[in-house]
């Protein structure tokens, strides 16, 4: 089987390829994916605004003895490069998008984020014909602020999932953790992945425990009937470009090698 290598520290994780996901977070500039991108990950909310040009951060379970790789694309709200952006789609397994709730702008960006989605996924399912569904969930931000700054009705929101099983709606606050752990649960429910990769359900393993990490006999002693635990490596880095499309030409190329293909443009 394939495997991911990861080093971290001292150690290093094999992942086998079929356990390893990407998931993906689009918004406009400033509604908070960043925030719940900090909250799936440490738990934290930071109040200062720091605009992303695209950070990457890697996640890695072990799950009842298995590995697991969870790869997340923080994007930019500027997409400054299309380019980038098709292709951070086109790899993508997992889709979180974001907009704030007293912005109606970054509802409607939202919406051609989604078209868009649809648009780039469905010429790759052609080429490669695959007939995975396409887990997505558009989340609603800051509604812990008050009714009288709502500029998107929540019936709006969710009827832009209404016709999709496989895309949820939710009004979430990361600044009061407000339906985070709820979000990603659903998400991880719809893309078939084990639930215990949800924040709540794993236990926090620090970096120092890797070596041990991947033995299937690894327990804490502290935590006896948890057997799922996630460490989060601070060492990742984003694959380069040239590996991204590598990937896609060998998942096209290995799909659909005696049919001719149309053209699935990433410009």
């Amino acid at each position: 089987a394939m495997m991911k290598t990861m080093s971290g520290g001292d150690c290093t994780l094999n992942v086998p390829a079929k356990n390893s996901y990407r998931m993906v977070v689009l918004g406009a500039s400033r509604v908070g994916k960043s925030s719940i991108v900090s909250r799936f990950l440490n738990g934290r909310f930071e109040d200062q605004y720091t605009p992303t040009i695209e950070d990457f951060h890697r996640k890695v379970y072990n799950i009842r003895g298995d590995m697991y790789q969870l790869d997340i694309l923080d994007t930019s709200g500027n997409h400054p490069f299309p380019a980038m952006r098709r292709l951070s789609i086109l790899t993508g397994d997992v889709f979180i998008l974001v907009f704030s709730l007293d912005n109606r702008e970054s509802f409607d960006e939202v919406k051609r984020l989604q078209k868009q989605i649809l648009e780039v996924k469905s010429c790759l399912k052609n080429k490669t014909k695959e007939s995975a569904d396409l887990p997505m969930v558009i989340c609603g931000n800051k509604n812990d602020h008050s009714e009288i700054f709502r500029k998107v009705r929540s019936d709006e929101g969710e009827d832009l999932v209404s016709s999709d099983e496989n895309c949820a709606y939710f009004e979430v606050s990361a600044k009061k953790n407000t339906n985070v752990d709820e979000m990603f649960y659903v998400l991880f429910s719809m893309a078939k992945l084990p639930h215990e990769m949800s924040p709540a359900l794993h236990r926090k393993i620090s970096i120092q425990y890797g070596d041990t990490f991947q033995q299937k006999s690894f327990r804490m002693r502290r935590v006896k009937d948890m057997d799922a635990y996630g460490m989060i490596s601070p060492f990742a880095r984003r694959p380069s470009v040239n590996s991204d499309l590598k990937y896609i030409k060998s998942k096209v190329l290995r799909e659909g090698q005696s049919r001719e293909r149309e053209k699935c443009t990433i410009q």
